[in-house]
């Protein structure tokens, strides 16, 4: 029996010196130490030794497993440390190398656009309004004057999700919500996404505008020309010469076309503004009686004029950006610039 607890503890520590795992250590503790193990099995022959064996025996059985348990705690934290020493070397810092700076983020140009124009316009009394992208038919045209079978409706190029449902063309469907609400006078600007089939260098299928509306007793087109011609001065400085040419909209008459000098060639004449010496920037005009019968004003006490611009156009003008399609492409290298 002696000489079987004698091998067992070699054995034993054999295999502990040749374990790596913490695994393989806790499977030599159940192998010899465990309710099954191999000293527990010795210990339960011991009956069969003499009496003065007995003690003895059990003595060097118990100290065989307080030995081995504290040498496997001990192999056990070892591993654990090296373990621990191998994660640091592996992920050491060199302190000596230049610090990782967090780039700071930008506002999209167009974001910073828009937030210009409703700064402006806020100053002007206007205020912010918004509405749903996925409008109805008839906010979207026929109650802007635009019916079935009106051309205009071939010029918007409209996405329709079914016969009645569109994605809007353009945000004056909120105008109109907000006159079915709010009684005259009101000055408000609506904001927000507009959808259109048109995909080229100066077009995308989204895009972004602005359209502002103003009804109260006694509004003039004189009125529509010093807000529009002070925000442009405000966006563009206060050199910008700027025209209003006779044009056509569905909801309003008369209709203007406001263009400003070309900030590319001054006037001279270039590319951007097709040798004309000016450049397109919004359309505006009177409000269309046939408009105001939808949400029940009264065109004989009231008056209002409207107006509409892109947003994109408007940031492509003043940072002087060549193609549409760099506001959608994220890249971080033209973001940076603005």
């Amino acid at each position: 029996m002696m000489s079987e607890l004698q091998d067992l503890e070699k054995n034993a520590l054999a295999e502990l010196n040749a374990a790596t795992t913490e695994d393989q250590f806790l499977n030599i503790r159940t192998k010899y130490l465990g309710r099954k193990g191999l000293v527990t099995g010795l210990l339960r022959n011991i009956a069969g030794l003499s009496g003065d064996e007995k003690p003895l025996f059990g003595k060097l059985c118990n100290e065989l497993k307080n030995s081995l348990n504290a040498k496997i705690d001990e192999a056990i934290q070892k591993q654990s440390e090296k373990i621990k020493e191998e994660i640091v070397l592996k992920e050491k810092t060199d302190v000596t190398l230049p610090g990782s700076w967090i780039k700071r983020g930008r506002i999209h140009p167009v974001v910073q656009i828009r937030r210009e124009i409703c700064s402006v316009f806020a100053s002007f009394g206007f205020s912010i309004v918004e509405g749903p992208e996925i409008e109805l038919d008839y906010y979207n045209f026929e109650a802007l004057n635009i019916p079935r079978d009106h051309p205009a409706r071939d010029m918007q190029d409209t996405f329709y999700i079914e016969d009645n449902i569109v994605l809007r063309t353009h945000t004056s469907p909120v105008q109109v919500r907000i006159m079915e609400k709010v009684r005259p006078p009101l000055r408000i600007l609506s904001p927000g996404k507009v959808y259109r089939r048109d995909s080229d260098v100066s077009h995308t299928p989204m895009f972004h505008q602005i359209e502002g509306l103003m009804v109260d007793k006694g509004v003039t087109f004189g009125d529509l020309k010093g807000i529009l011609t002070a925000f442009l001065k405000m966006i563009f400085g206060e050199n910008t010469v700027l025209r209003f040419r006779p044009s056509f909209f569905p909801f309003t008459e008369p209709s203007a076309e406001v263009d400003i000098r070309c900030v590319m060639c001054g006037g001279n004449g270039c590319r951007v503004c097709g040798q004309s010496g000016w450049l397109e920037i919004l359309g505006s005009g009177m409000v269309d009686p046939a408009v105001f019968q939808h949400v029940n004003y009264d065109s004989e006490e009231y008056t209002g004029f409207a107006f509409g611009l892109g947003l994109e156009r408007i940031a492509m003008l003043k940072y002087g950006i060549s193609d549409i399609r760099l506001f959608f492409e994220n890249d971080i290298r033209f973001l940076k610039q603005f």
